[in-house]
């Protein structure tokens, strides 16, 4: 069979890289112009060509986001912009906008587009409609059950690819259709500058005694009344593959590289685990374990398995972060066993780090017992961000791989 498609996200050249080191098939950025991340970096048109060499150099692909909404100023702009990306190898678009995905059609109609969930297509007439106004890819809103997304590839064409969510950050709205935003700061959600304030704190007003905040309390910490919790579907791998879709996508433009590698690596592993032996597939409680070490918010399984779990968590809005990134491998040397780190956070002598690399299950713990500074010195700490440091982890370890240890607090 074909193999299902791992698609990460990748707000930036670096971390472009790092989601295709990790095991991405295939990558989505933005420009820097009309995405839906004006938080994330987001790359120039040189980047952008950049990162498409890259890319292909590696077998994996990527996906340009045009999904913002697009006004009347924006249709010139638009057409120039689509007129220099056709010039490029990007393998696909992602459009939500019916005019962007006219323009598109009309101006570029080699390329390859796909309706972003922006579009919030949740039936299989809508998806059979943007196939046959030419869509390669759909993917499908979040708030599909796994049902309904069965019935939407069996009402559908072969041709027709489906894409759907499989991990990060969910919104309180239909499928980021949010207005709080522009409403309460004048940022507009849906030309990707959000500020979420569904995340944040909110007090009862009566109307005839304004000044005075009623407390709305889960507890004694108040109540966050639109704060979602983050989607998590590692535990259906084998339901996923086998509902036919084409690619599990992951969230996250403007999350970390820490994030995009350790998360692109448990999918990974656990779809490569899969394929290799489907009857006697088990699900490891480590791959789960591993997701919960990056920043995120209680998670859940969505709609798509969430069932009656309405995916809000009313406790607090802040993030679970019980590890640091301390550093990521620039050189080994096998002859002396050891390793040059760039160090991303302070650590010290003595600490238990763990490592996680590129090609390797798993990850790997070691003490710092030894420790240098890039002339060979001996020191007891390295709090100076991006100072070179000296470690003997005991194994060969490769570039690129990730340092981290445990939060003390």
């Amino acid at each position: 069979m074909k193999k299902i498609e791992l698609l990460a996200p990748a707000g930036s050249l670096s971390k472009l890289k790092t989601a295709i080191y990790y095991g991405a098939d295939a990558v989505y950025v933005g420009g820097d112009a009309f995405s839906l991340r004006t938080a994330a970096e987001n790359f120039s048109l040189d980047q952008l060509k950049e990162g498409i060499e890259f890319a292909h150099r590696y077998g994996a692909k990527i996906y340009l986001a045009l999904n913002c909404f697009v006004h009347n100023k924006d249709i010139e702009p638009l057409k120039e912009y689509i007129l220099e990306i056709a010039k490029t190898d990007i393998d696909a678009v992602i459009v939500s906008d019916l005019g962007a995905f006219v323009l598109v059609s009309e101006l570029a109609p080699r390329l390859e587009i796909h309706i972003s969930t922006q579009a919030n297509t949740v039936n299989h007439v809508a998806a059979a409609s943007w196939y046959k106004m030419g869509a390669k890819r759909v993917v499908l809103a979040r708030e599909l059950t796994y049902e309904e997304i069965l019935e939407v590839r069996n009402k559908t064409a072969v041709g027709l690819e489906l894409e759907m969510f499989v991990h990060g950050a969910m919104c309180v709205s239909y499928s980021g259709r949010c207005l709080l935003s522009n409403y309460l700061v004048g940022r507009d959600s849906n030309s990707g500058d959000c500020a979420q304030p569904c995340r944040w704190k909110y007090n009862l007003v009566e109307e005839k005694r304004p000044g005075e905040f009623i407390p709305i309390e889960e507890d004694e910490r108040g109540s966050f009344i639109f704060n979602s919790k983050d989607l998590c579907l590692i535990r259906r791998i084998p339901e996923l593959i086998n509902a036919g879709v084409s690619s599990l996508k992951i969230e996250g433009r403007v999350k970390t590289e820490y994030y995009v590698a350790s998360v692109v690596k448990v999918y990974r592993e656990a779809i490569d685990a899969y394929y290799r032996d489907p009857e006697n597939y088990h699900f490891k409680e480590e791959w789960y374990e591993e997701l919960c070490k990056v920043s995120h918010r209680p998670y859940w399984e969505g709609f798509c398995f969430g069932g009656e779990d309405l995916g809000q968590n009313y406790a607090t809005s802040n993030y679970i972060r019980e590890y640091d990134v301390i550093g990521v491998i620039k050189s080994y040397d096998e002859a002396t066993g050891i390793a040059e780190i760039i160090q991303r956070n302070r650590f010290f002598r003595g600490d238990e780090i763990e490592v996680i690399s590129p090609y390797v299950e798993g990850f790997y713990k070691f003490n710092a017992d030894f420790m240098q500074d890039e002339k060979g010195y001996d020191i007891n700490a390295a709090p100076h961000a991006e100072m070179i440091v000296r470690l003997m982890p005991g194994r060969k370890i490769l570039p690129n791989s990730i340092l981290r240890k445990k939060r003390e607090d």
